[in-house]
């Protein structure tokens, strides 16, 4: 049986995020982009890890634009 992995990325200027994850692996994930929101050393923010751990949660689902424009 073939194991499936999801990817996650964020591109944001010159920075490049990309999370390699497979189903067991969601809730450690999302810890994880909590823990480098929370990091002042890193350019993610936590509107950036709202919407990345939404898109772990519910990756079927398309974001509104306007909510990502805070609309």
């Amino acid at each position: 049986m073939t194991q499936e992995l999801n990817v996650l990325a964020l591109i944001k200027g010159s920075e490049r995020f990309i999370f390699v994850y497979d189903d067991d692996s969601k809730s450690a994930l999302i810890d994880d982009i909590r823990d480098k929101a929370a990091d002042p050393a890193v350019a993610l923010n936590w509107f950036d890890a709202s919407v990345l751990t939404e898109r772990v949660r519910n990756p079927e689902a398309q974001p509104d634009p306007a909510d990502l424009l805070g609309g």
